[in-house]
């Protein structure tokens, strides 16, 4: 709006003013941010990230890693005698966290590893659960990686889904291991009830006993919400043309959320049958083409408006921005817990083509990718 008078002048010199000094602020907070999250490592009692050994198997370019540094419990955690994989896997005491393996994700996956084991005061009490559909054995190359760490793998056999899958907008969101998520309940133990699901594309400057510990209270799913997303864009008009789709969301205040990181009680899950929910709608998908995005919007149609909300921190989502126009993403104002590459761009790719954005530097304090000379 444009006034004539001097005093409509003054107000908008004012409220340039204004702006200009909320803009400056605001940059000054981002970059404060920016300068903690990259010190905080060096603020931490765990061994710095140099590499102790080199672990590479027959100079394959795909498993050569620097190996982790053996991270210890602090001498407040509670202390659990057995060192047996089986027992520690049904073990509630200790916090358990899922993720896939996949050979172009895995330097990703490796970071998330190292970032997760960094930042954690009882390291000794979490145990991973892999899901892969890689053909090698990977078991052997993350016990070079990591000595320490305690985990198991379980193989996702892609037939599960090949067959239920449609074409997206990105290729990259087609691959069979995105959709081991939706079956968590079914590959791990039955005794397994709760757990932490994360992409490979994070990197952690919290402790994930934090995230543990929040209540889900009688939902099945927590995970940050952001309601200012318009929920509309994730599906195609033809979904909400027909009532029988999106009567789906009667009685509900559906929010996006990003499946990256959730929270999952795999009692409810199993006990409600969610995964057979979020394969119904995949079937509805290829019969009429109701929304573009992979794997997300079944869990939008299943989940949404039924989320335990976590703390944004936990997802400081979006970093990836996008390869192709070279853009590059910022953090959002407000605490940080975990940074997530999702989008086009992935840090080490554009780490490796001299490239990068200035977020991927604290990504890159936590890679342990070595190429073999």
């Amino acid at each position: 709006m444009k006034f004539n008078s001097k005093k409509g002048s003054q107000e908008d010199h004012n409220t340039e003013d204004k702006m200009t000094c909320f803009t400056e602020i605001s940059s000054l907070m981002i970059t404060i941010s920016i300068v903690i999250i990259l010190a905080y490592p060096f603020l931490q009692s765990s061994p710095p990230t140099e590499a102790t050994k080199s672990s590479n198997s027959n100079h394959d370019p795909l498993f050569s890693y620097r190996q982790s540094p053996h991270f210890k419990n602090s001498p407040k955690c509670a202390i659990f005698p057995t060192n047996s994989i089986s027992k520690k896997i049904c073990n509630p005491s200790l916090v358990h966290i899922s993720m896939t393996l996949d050979t172009k994700f895995l330097r990703g996956s490796v970071a998330a590893i190292h970032s997760i084991l960094r930042h954690s005061h009882c390291p000794e009490n979490l145990f991973f659960h892999f899901i892969s559909s890689y053909s090698t054995n990977l078991e052997p190359h993350l016990e070079k990686i990591f000595p320490s760490l305690a985990f198991k793998i379980y193989y996702f056999n892609p037939g599960i889904v090949r067959n239920k899958i449609s074409s997206t907008i990105r290729e990259a969101l087609e691959h069979p291991l995105n959709y081991a998520r939706n079956y968590l309940a079914e590959l791990l133990e039955p005794c397994v009830e709760r757990v932490i699901y994360l992409d490979s594309d994070i990197i952690l400057v919290d402790d994930i006993s934090n995230l543990w510990k929040t209540s889900l209270g009688s939902r099945t799913v927590g995970s940050p919400e952001y309601c200012h997303a318009n929920i509309t864009n994730y599906f195609t008009p033809k979904f909400w043309s027909h009532k029988k789709f999106f009567r789906v969301f009667r009685g509900r205040r559906p929010c996006y959320f990003n499946t990256g990181v959730m929270v999952i009680d795999l009692s409810k899950w199993r006990k409600y049958k969610y995964t057979r929910k979020l394969e119904r709608w995949m079937k509805i998908q290829r019969g009429h083409r109701i929304y573009e995005l992979g794997s997300l919007p079944p869990f939008l149609l299943v989940f949404g408006g039924k989320i335990a909300p976590i703390h944004q921190k936990w997802n400081q989502h979006g970093l990836g921005g996008d390869n192709l126009s070279g853009s590059c993403r910022n953090i959002h104002g407000g605490p940080v817990s975990l940074l997530h590459w999702s989008g086009g761009g992935k840090p080490w790719l554009r780490l490796d083509s001299a490239n990068s954005c200035p977020l991927d530097e604290i990504w890159a304090r936590y890679d342990l990718h070595a190429p073999p000379m």
